[in-house]
């Protein structure tokens, strides 16, 4: 049933994205602030309570209504796993910004692609070159295909071959996802993928969540990401180049200044044979980062690639489900 439930959602997403994911992240950070605003004392072990009272009542409440629903039908409950697969996963988060930026590289519409990347990433872009608004948004693809798809599977899968409900997993780690970049000073909107402002959502009057308070919710998130993050550079590396990828992740990703996103980037340019990172000019400042890849530079040639890439990554998660799935009724 879970082999099944991915694939409907995935169609699902393709076929009608959800259009309200804006609001959904407006409900989620007012619940957010509601905790912010009443644990934050500036303590670590004040963001760990605020962290287990957001996340634990919900997860435990998925879960409950997913044994309950399995007991009246076990459909209702394959239907739920969809609708938490749903809101948590979706390709479409990501990829029409990819997709309308290869197009206006395609077409020479270099200025287009650097607003469409300014709005993807909240990054001035109009500095850059071509090669370089490629490369960008390749990164940006790699990250968010494992922030979208594989992350959400993975945990997904976990909860399923426990008996617990793949909902819970999925909304475990977007929850996780959603507290770290809303309770730390590295504040995104991960249902959008687009950095907004501080004082947008309240974080610059004084009850930020920077510091100790959100040192807590960093840490879970690191945990929760560690074995997809490890799961998606293996892919990439089984789907793509395998030799490439083990080398740079092996040799490069260390020197990224986060960790964990050196490993997805590196083995993504790995299996793609493409240079990743390298200085680029942000605000007429020349802005270093670590080169990572072998191979040529980014072009359009490098972007469909990365289409490809991620494709592949996901048949071959949906084909070693299947596998599982087959073992288990066999076994």
């Amino acid at each position: 049933m879970s082999l099944f439930a991915l694939i409907t959602a995935l169609l699902l997403e393709q076929v009608h994205p959800l259009s309200s994911r804006k609001f959904l992240s407006g409900l989620l950070s007012g619940y957010v602030n509601f905790f912010r605003q009443r644990f934050n004392a500036g303590q670590q072990r004040h963001g760990m309570i605020a962290w287990l009272l957001a996340v634990l009542p919900l997860l435990a409440g998925v879960i409950v209504l997913y044994q309950l629903l399995c007991r009246v039908n076990p459909v209702f409950s394959w239907a739920f796993n969809v609708l938490v697969l749903y809101l948590t996963m979706g390709f479409r988060q990501f990829s029409h910004y990819f997709t309308d930026i290869h197009q206006a590289l395609r077409e020479g519409r270099l200025d287009d692609a650097r607003n469409l990347l300014s709005d993807w990433c909240g990054m001035a872009s109009q500095e850059l070159n071509a090669e370089e608004v490629a490369r960008l948004t390749i990164e940006q693809a790699l990250i968010a295909s494992h922030r979208y798809v594989f992350g959400v599977i993975v945990w997904f899968v976990l909860f399923s071959s426990v008996g617990l409900g793949g909902a819970a997993g999925a909304l475990l780690y977007r929850l996780g996802q959603f507290l770290r970049w809303h309770l730390t000073e590295e504040y995104q909107d991960p249902w959008s993928g687009q950095p907004e402002a501080a004082e947008a959502e309240g974080l610059a009057d004084g009850q930020s969540g920077q510091g100790e308070f959100g040192r807590f919710s960093r840490s879970a998130f690191y945990w929760l990401d560690w074995l997809p993050v490890r799961l998606s550079a293996i892919t990439f590396a089984i789907v793509g180049n395998f030799e490439d990828t083990i080398y740079c992740w092996r040799t490069q990703a260390s020197s990224w200044p986060d960790a964990e996103t050196g490993i997805l980037l590196s083995s993504g340019a790995g299996a793609l044979g493409v240079r990743l990172g390298m200085p680029i000019e942000e605000g007429g400042e020349l802005l270093y980062r670590p080169e990572l890849g072998v191979g040529d530079d980014a072009d359009n040639g490098f972007m469909q690639s990365t289409v490809g890439l991620v494709w592949r990554s996901v048949v071959f998660w949906l084909i070693l489900l299947m596998l599982l799935t087959l073992s288990n009724l066999l076994g």
